[in-house]
């Protein structure tokens, strides 16, 4: 199963949270942000050089506490890339695993790709009701694309956050994701572990368990299982 993890507004964790899945899942991680890329890397090939046949899919996977294919950092990478190539990146990467995708913020031409490939979407939202409208257009983008809403994050939230709100709005379930240290150090230093390993018993961890919980309930439904 492919997972896209998108969002209407940038600065809200929606990398962190991309990544935060993965390792709740056991899944991929992969960066398909082509001009900002947010996820760990490490030496070696990175999705640049996949997208641009320098480098096969496997190859350029990252290990660790969480598998990353990461992204490169330059904007000379990015031209080179063939968007075409992804979903047959991702699959390849992946293997039998699911794989999460961490798409660009907004509604940048480049989003729709790993939406188009996704078979489930997340929606990482701002708990700010102006912000609203940005997640309502990314959602729309996913629902053309067939990429089904599973949950929505309300991400860095503080006291009393709009649920209620969100949920009636977006037309999907919601969890609050609080606004905490243990999540805002998950992609630093050389460990990057998942705060469900770091802090398994903070609120932010909870979230990310209930999160994953509903992306695995869609799995059974797209893996053919009955």
């Amino acid at each position: 199963m492919i997972v896209a993890v998108c969002g209407g507004k940038g600065g809200v964790g929606k990398s962190t949270l991309a990544y935060e899945l993965a390792g709740a899942l056991d899944a991929l991680a992969v960066d398909a942000d082509l001009a900002v890329g947010d996820l760990p890397r490490g030496r070696g090939p990175d999705l640049h050089d996949v997208l641009a046949g320098r480098a096969a899919p496997r190859e350029a996977v990252r290990g660790g506490p969480v598998s990353v294919l990461a992204c490169g950092r330059s904007l000379a990478g990015a031209r080179a890339a063939d968007l075409g190539r992804l979903e047959d990146a991702v699959r390849r990467a992946a293997g039998d695993r699911d794989a999460v995708v961490d798409c660009p913020t907004g509604l940048r031409a480049d989003t729709g790709v790993p939406l188009a490939l996704a078979d489930v979407c997340l929606l990482v939202a701002s708990p700010r009701r102006w912000a609203l409208a940005d997640a309502v257009r990314t959602r729309a983008v996913a629902r053309d694309l067939a990429a089904e809403l599973v949950a929505v994050a309300l991400a860095r939230v503080g006291e009393d956050p709009p649920t209620a709100v969100v949920r009636a709005t977006l037309a999907a379930p919601v969890t609050p994701v609080p606004e905490t240290p243990a999540l805002a150090t998950t992609l630093d230093g050389e460990s990057s572990r998942p705060v469900t390993e770091r802090a398994p018993e903070t609120d932010a961890a909870a979230a990310v368990r209930e999160l994953a919980t509903s992306l695995r309930a869609c799995r059974p439904y797209y893996d053919g299982v009955e």
